[in-house]
């Protein structure tokens, strides 16, 4: 990697097109060793609970939704209604969700959280907020804000362009 002076100096000396393609790849570079580093933390960390890592994603959506449809459910994962429902399967199974018609719309199936489910999420929830409180105990409170700012955006910006692309990655 560069250090900050390099990277400067070298930024100075480039055209527009040459700082954003540099800073393309720079970002690429930061966010895929970033998620990397996540995803096999929270693999391993909410393995422990009996979950994967997508229904953890699941339960999370379904926690902060106070319930969903099947289909919104598969729209916030980014995932097809079949790999959704093998998903919720999954869940229902272990007793941290249920399914019922939808109040609204008898074809819809919603599905709701269990208190089971809830205990199981504010567990995993609180071991990594322990995690990430340590990791943001090092920075100083403004870098906090900023990355967290920052990081919210490029979330924002990705998810308009992922809807933008009706909810696919390919091209």
């Amino acid at each position: 990697m560069y250090s900050m002076k390099a990277l400067i100096d070298r930024r100075e000396s480039m055209s527009h097109d040459s700082e954003l393609a540099e800073d393309t790849r720079a970002l690429y570079a930061a966010l895929s060793e970033l998620i990397r580093i996540y995803q096999f933390r929270d693999r391993d960390r909410i393995c422990c609970y009996d979950v994967s890592v997508t229904q953890c994603y699941a339960l999370e959506a379904l926690v902060d939704e106070n319930g969903m449809t099947m289909n919104s459910l598969a729209a916030h994962l980014y995932l097809d209604k079949s790999t959704t429902s093998r998903v919720v399967d999954a869940l229902e199974r272990k007793g941290y969700i249920k399914r019922s018609t939808d109040t609204e719309d008898g074809r819809s199936i919603r599905v709701h959280v269990t208190p089971e489910g809830r205990a199981l999420h504010s567990r995993i929830v609180a071991g990594i907020l322990k995690e990430e409180r340590e990791l943001l105990s090092e920075f100083r409170p403004e870098v906090r804000q900023s990355m967290i700012q920052l990081l919210m955006r490029l979330a924002r910006a990705a998810e308009r362009r992922m809807k933008a692309a009706g909810g696919t990655c390919c091209p």
